[in-house]
């Protein structure tokens, strides 16, 4: 480029400018009576030698200055200004330079941000764990999902189960579902890990994704199908009997055939099969209700009035049973479908006031609504019985009941509504005996 010739041809004449300072000096001192021109030679010299050092040492700052400012990432150095000898195009070229790493960084440093938010909003919980087993949250998921733990040790997460402790100390594992205390409740969830390299430091990368509600509602739509199924065959199946069994009953209802004991006989079992058969169907076409799924209209409301309003529909059916309900805080809001909910918690009501029918001690009943951090929380809590726990997970299913004259839809559909909210409802034991229906929407 223009600098190296221009840098060269500088050189070559402060090189010259030497050589003939130095020809001066040796010509004085041979020279007798030149005292005061050999001085003036040997300044010639001294200042040809000068400016010979001077004209190489600015490219020498010149690059050393670039390096430094690399060292120290300062891309606002520059390196222009600088006149004669080539050093304009020097000058140029570094800030020019400068310029395009400058670029660089911010195209990088926007990157990084992007991929941090990126990191920081996606939904799945995100775990570190260094060389030395410091766990740390990643994101946002992850920080809200573990808001409870109170260290960075791999122990310290064993409040949500041994198995997660387990696996953020070390495994060799790399996907598997564990089940968790998490957010109140027992829930599974999917766990992946893989290491990656950091800085020259080993970083394993754990991710932690609840797929309870998943689960929930692959099942729910797995009983749906299979309610739809069998109630359309059953139904397929039983008109005919049912038709056949009318027709049997109003042949034998000839009055030619009535002096016939057995024939009395038959067209009463007949006449029997023939109602029974009906009310079989009306029983099914009453339970294909359960293979609909609920359709959601939510709506923001506000839970005092609406519990009130509840507590009159349940005083209405059971007057003698004293219902205690407890909104906290007093405008708390709920983002739901209304009547849908309400459905919910009224056939749970009733469930209660049935199961402490008939005891000795004095029956209590409960609703609570109370925000718990980003979740509502809705209790039903009553003083009977109890629900045994190797039953808690059955009573939800399509048909089950333990009553005689139950019927096994209401908590069905009372789940099928809560998963439609992309909720959850489960059993517990209450703290005085009893029952806890609890709900986290």
């Amino acid at each position: 480029m223009g600098f190296d010739r221009r840098f060269t041809l500088g050189l070559i004449a402060w090189i010259a400018a030497v050589a003939v300072a130095l020809g001066a000096v040796a010509l004085a001192f041979v020279t007798p009576g030149l005292g005061a021109a050999r001085i003036v030679a040997m300044l010639l010299v001294a200042g040809a030698i000068w400016g010979l050092w001077w004209h190489v040492s600015r490219t020498n700052v010149a690059v050393a200055r670039f390096i430094e400012a690399l060292r120290f990432d300062d891309t606002s150095a520059r390196f222009g200004g600088a006149t004669g000898g080539g050093f304009e195009e020097l000058g140029g070229a570094l800030d020019g330079a400068m310029d395009r790493l400058r670029v660089r960084q911010a195209a990088t440093a926007a990157e990084m941000r992007f991929l941090e938010a990126l990191v920081d909003d996606m939904p799945v919980a995100l775990l570190t764990v260094d060389g030395a087993g410091a766990v740390a949250p990643a994101n946002k998921a992850a920080r809200r999902l573990f808001r409870d733990a109170r260290g960075t040790r791999a122990e310290d997460y064993a409040v949500y189960g041994a198995t997660l402790a387990k696996r953020l100390a070390g495994g060799d594992a790399a996907e598997e579902i564990l089940l968790l205390a998490i957010e109140g409740r027992t829930q599974r969830v999917l766990v992946r890990s893989g290491t990656l390299e950091r800085l020259g430091r080993s970083i394993r990368a754990v991710t932690v994704q609840p797929i309870q509600g998943t689960l929930d509602a692959v099942e729910m739509a797995a009983q749906t199908d299979l309610v739809r199924v069998l109630t359309h065959e059953i139904l397929n199946s039983l008109t005919p009997v049912t038709s056949l069994a009318a027709t049997a009953a109003d042949l034998l209802d000839d009055p030619e055939l009535t002096a016939n004991p057995r024939i009395g006989d038959a067209r009463a079992a007949v006449t029997t099969l023939a109602r029974r058969a009906h009310g079989l169907g009306h029983f099914i076409e009453a339970y294909r209700a359960v293979a609909h799924t609920p359709d959601i209209q939510r709506q923001a409301f506000a839970a005092g009035p609406w519990a009130e309003e509840l507590g009159r529909i349940f005083a209405a059916r059971q007057p003698d049973l004293p219902l205690a309900i407890d909104v906290r805080p007093a405008r708390l809001s709920i983002d739901a479908d209304p009547d849908l909910l309400a459905q919910v918690l009224i056939n749970l009501l009733q469930n209660a006031a049935q199961a402490m029918t008939g005891q000795e001690r004095a029956p209590t009943l409960a609703l609570r609504l109370f925000a718990e951090r980003e979740t509502l929380v809705i209790e039903v809590e009553d003083n009977g019985p109890g629900v045994p726990e190797g039953l808690r997970q059955d009573v939800f299913l399509p048909f089950f009941t333990t009553r005689a004259t139950g019927t096994g839809v209401g908590l069905n559909l009372a789940r099928q509504i809560v998963v439609a909210h992309g909720g959850s409802i489960a059993i517990s034991d209450a703290p005085g005996g009893g029952a806890l229906f609890r709900i986290l929407l």
